[in-house]
């Protein structure tokens, strides 16, 4: 039976990538961004493997896609990623003008909704979407992060 791209779906994509950070010892924050239904950018924290604490995973993400394109604007774009953006990937989000931005577990600390970061007008944002998988992935990392130290 083929599986439907959904939400669900694509945020399993991303949970992948958050995955992949986890095993890498990068905290785990997975994105994925879609157009016309097609994964056309994958990515996961890398601030720790490039030394530069602007490489979160939406970052990378806007990078890929914006190269996969050819153009710096994401319209018709969706932003798949497991954790809330933060104020400085918001603003990044902002400039790409994307369409729509999906994300998993909410970030009350440092995310934009908190902080009030704003998006471009005609954004769209959709949150919760597999939230207890991601904010678990999340937990149990900063758990065994702790316990090593």
């Amino acid at each position: 039976m083929l599986q439907p791209f959904d939400d669900t779906y694509f945020m399993k994509k991303a949970l992948q990538e958050a995955q992949e950070a986890y095993r890498q010892g990068e905290i785990p924050v997975g994105a994925v961004v879609v157009a016309g239904g097609t994964i056309i950018a994958r990515a996961h924290n890398l601030t720790e493997t490039l030394t530069d604490v602007t490489a979160h995973a939406e970052m990378q993400a806007i990078t890929a896609a914006s190269n996969y394109l050819g153009g710096k604007y994401l319209h018709d774009c969706t932003l798949y990623v497991t954790l809330e953006p933060c104020q400085m990937c918001g603003g990044a989000l902002y400039w790409s003008q994307i369409s729509r931005i999906v994300y998993g577990a909410r970030d009350m600390e440092r995310g934009c909704i908190n902080l009030k970061t704003k998006l471009h007008p005609k954004t769209k944002i959709t949150g919760g979407i597999l939230e207890e998988e991601a904010a678990t992935l999340m937990k149990q990392f900063f758990v065994e992060r702790r316990n090593l130290n």
